[in-house]
């Protein structure tokens, strides 16, 4: 009897559609992207030995933010994270005093705040600093969010300022400078609205 030879089987076809899938599931799967915090670092001192500038109690905004995610402003209130930015605004804002002096100028008030002037709050935004403190069992999406709403409080600070002296926010400006760069009378309106609201927050090493 004669031995029959198996048929060969064609792949070829196979492996264009092996491809193909490969392809498609590589367009169309999400990656993942990590989140993260965009943070200007300090620039290292030249004399080691200056002697920190003393803080007024009342100049500082102290965060908390605990291992059960809790949030809590000035050790005594916790609030939710929708609430933080509105205190932080009111914090940084309240214009209570005087400011820095500039060059050989003298201390002045905060004339374009609109805070209620608290004497027990901090005197002018140039003073207010913003103090975050979290526990090592933080979740990091908690803290992210929360450096997102202490943010977004000196942004719409900026904003508000912005529209009220050039009739366009500081956002919008912040735009129009990176598509013209060398836009003089852009930067000088930035470097206006930053110098009156600078961003100033200190991030605590965490506890345990």
């Amino acid at each position: 009897m004669a031995r029959r030879e198996l048929p060969e089987i064609n792949a070829g076809s196979m492996a264009d559609i092996a491809f193909l899938l490969l392809i498609f599931f590589l367009v169309t799967t999400t990656m993942d992207v990590d989140t993260g915090i965009s943070r200007k670092l300090p620039e290292k001192q030249q004399d080691q030995d200056v002697p920190p500038p003393k803080l007024k109690e009342k100049n500082v905004f102290v965060v908390t933010v605990n291992r059960n995610n809790d949030i809590m402003i000035e050790g005594e209130r916790f609030i939710q994270i929708d609430q933080l930015r509105e205190e932080a605004i009111k914090f940084i804002d309240n214009g209570g005093g005087l400011g820095n002096p500039i060059d050989d100028a003298p201390a002045a008030e905060c004339d374009w705040c609109e805070g209620t002037k608290d004497p027990a709050s901090s005197d002018h935004p140039n003073k207010a600093i913003i103090s975050l403190e979290s526990n090592r069992g933080t979740n990091y999406g908690t803290y992210i969010s929360v450096n997102n709403e202490l943010v977004g409080a000196y942004t719409d600070l900026r904003n508000r300022l912005s529209k009220k002296l050039y009739n366009v926010s500081y956002t919008e400006l912040l735009k129009q400078s990176k598509n013209d760069m060398q836009n003089e009378s852009l930067k000088e309106k930035i470097k206006n609205i930053k110098g009156k609201y600078p961003q100033i927050i200190s991030e605590q090493e965490p506890y345990k």
